[in-house]
């Protein structure tokens, strides 16, 4: 399957979507995805798998948990932002990633703080 035809493919499920939503604001477990969709945390991994896959999402593990993260290279993923803020369905899930993001901020904040040691 050519690039093209993996984004595509990617952006034809609805909860993909959903999930590039989520991850326009904020880097993301697994487990944070999974807790917001009617799905299983392994169902959650084989979208994510996809989307990284067409180069939509990135993925970094810290310890045991693997956190994605919108692929900020991409073309895809710019015209994406601007259909989110465009649709009524993605305005509101980039609201809660905002507030899940503002939440995490302090904490991420204060483990790289040398003065915290």
């Amino acid at each position: 399957m050519s690039d093209l035809g993996k984004i595509f493919d990617a952006l034809a499920s609805a909860p993909r979507r959903q999930i590039l939503a989520y991850l326009s604001e904020a880097e993301l477990s697994t487990s944070d995805l999974a807790e917001r969709f009617a799905m299983s945390a392994p169902a959650v991994s084989r979208h994510l798998s996809v989307l990284e896959n067409a180069g939509l999402v990135m993925s970094e593990r810290r310890g045991q948990f693997v956190f994605y993260r919108l692929n900020a290279d991409s073309l895809v993923n710019s015209l994406t932002g601007y259909a989110f803020e465009l649709c009524p369905v993605g305005r509101p899930l980039k609201r809660e990633s905002r507030s899940i993001a503002r939440k995490r901020a302090p904490s991420a904040a204060a483990r790289r703080s040398p003065s915290s040691a």
